[in-house]
């Protein structure tokens, strides 16, 4: 149930389903309500609460998603008008990457994240706190106490995972700083979740990441090597799905990883062009990205990838590729098929080439390892040796340029 806010209604109830079902709840109903006064105590009008009461108890839900964000009042009458357990959007996603994190940081995010969001709350168990890993009790479970949270037992825990988190912020920072001495160019994943990531990335590293037909498939990063045109290789890394009305402390508590998005050399803005919310989608992502500092002037460019063109036929089809035709950052693609990847990874390199300028590289005659990279990484317009030191003419990015020269300064 939610408020639509300007998206296709039929949209956004699957995707609060979609949520629902990846992580096992069994959606018995689905309403919609357009709410032109919020109220303060219910969220909903008084007639709407008794429909919401009423579907729960016919359905013999146990549980009641709210699809916005609810204050811990609005949650406590709900729970007392419908008796059922009710969790909004922020929770219910929450709960979602509490069962989804793999690695040691993404719980340690994923932790702090709910911490904050539960901190006003009077509600649920904190049991788990003495947990090590999976979900966090917002849906209940056999066995867990229900207690009020102890708000210094919550306060010192957050104090210890931020100080773990910055260990690996500063852990995080030296593998990304040897990573930009290394001559490969880094292009980031972004995307609306289940926009069809996951699937690209396996096919172009033949990998096997976790990629199903899922909400938040993927939220730990992956990286791997890949081939990429004009470039001895690149590094691909994928990234967690974006969503609309993203949670503010994950997008604060996933800062750190996120900021693998900020230091690439390309972001590739991965597309499902065959959702009815496709522009909405776009929004959402490019307002995450804006609020973490990637993109925009001055950042990394940017190149869509509008995937699933699989599932567009006739006049839509022919509209979705007119339209591209029109853009010189847009490659349609097929992540399920492969059509149109090649033609994406060469477009990928073209943006890495953009803003290339001629620079005069000098290095050792001896250093043939230097002149490879010279030659796989930019275009050599001219050179002049003199048997000790040869002079190069090439033109190279700015990020090439740079990475050149840390290479030097660590063979000096």
């Amino acid at each position: 149930m939610g408020q639509g806010a300007s998206r296709d209604i039929e949209a956004r109830l699957d995707e609060a389903a979609g949520l629902a079902e990846a992580i096992g709840i069994q959606v018995a109903d689905r309403l919609h309500f357009r709410i032109r006064q919020p109220r303060p105590a219910t969220l909903f009008g008084k007639g709407q609460t008794e429909q919401i009461a009423a579907a729960v108890e016919e359905a013999g839900a146990d549980l009641l998603i709210v699809d916005a964000q609810i204050t811990p009042i609005q949650q406590k009458n709900l729970e007392t008008a419908t008796k059922a357990k009710v969790i909004d959007r922020t929770g219910l996603i929450l709960e979602i990457f509490g069962e989804r994190a793999a690695t040691a940081e993404g719980r340690l995010q994923v932790e702090l994240a709910h911490l904050d969001y539960q901190a006003g709350r009077l509600v649920r168990s904190w049991t788990h706190l003495e947990r090590q890993r999976g979900g966090f009790g917002f849906l209940g479970g056999p066995g867990e106490t229900q207690i009020e949270a102890d708000r210094r037992l919550i306060r010192d825990r957050m104090a210890k995972l931020k100080k773990e988190l910055e260990q690996v912020t500063r852990t995080r920072a030296l593998h990304r700083a040897r990573r930009q001495r290394a001559p490969w160019p880094v292009i980031a994943l972004v995307g609306y979740t289940n926009a069809g990531k996951s699937t690209l990335f396996n096919r172009v590293t033949r990998a096997d990441v976790f990629a199903e037909n899922l909400l938040f498939a993927t939220l730990d990063p992956t990286m791997r090597e890949i081939d990429l045109p004009g470039f001895d290789k690149a590094i691909l890394s994928d990234t967690v799905g974006f969503i609309s009305e993203l949670p503010t402390q994950l997008v604060a508590a996933f800062r750190a990883t996120l900021e693998e998005v900020i230091s690439a050399d390309l972001i590739l803005h991965v597309r499902d062009i065959s959702h009815p919310d496709t522009d909405a989608q776009r929004t959402d992502v490019e307002t995450v990205l804006a609020e973490i500092g990637a993109g925009g002037e001055g950042g990394a460019p940017l190149l869509e990838a509008w995937n699933k063109i699989d599932l567009l036929e006739g006049e839509e089809d022919e509209r979705v590729r007119a339209e591209a035709a029109r853009r010189d950052n847009v490659v349609l693609i097929s992540a399920l098929s492969g059509e149109g990847v090649e033609d994406l990874l060469t477009c990928a390199t073209e943006h890495l080439r953009k803003g290339s300028n001629v620079r005069v590289a000098k290095v050792s005659a001896s250093d043939g390892e230097a002149m490879a990279w010279l030659h796989s990484h930019g275009e050599v317009l001219g050179q002049h040796s003199d048997g000790v030191e040869t002079e190069y003419e090439v033109r190279l990015s700015d990020a090439d340029w740079a990475r050149f020269q840390a290479r030097q300064a660590e063979r000096a």
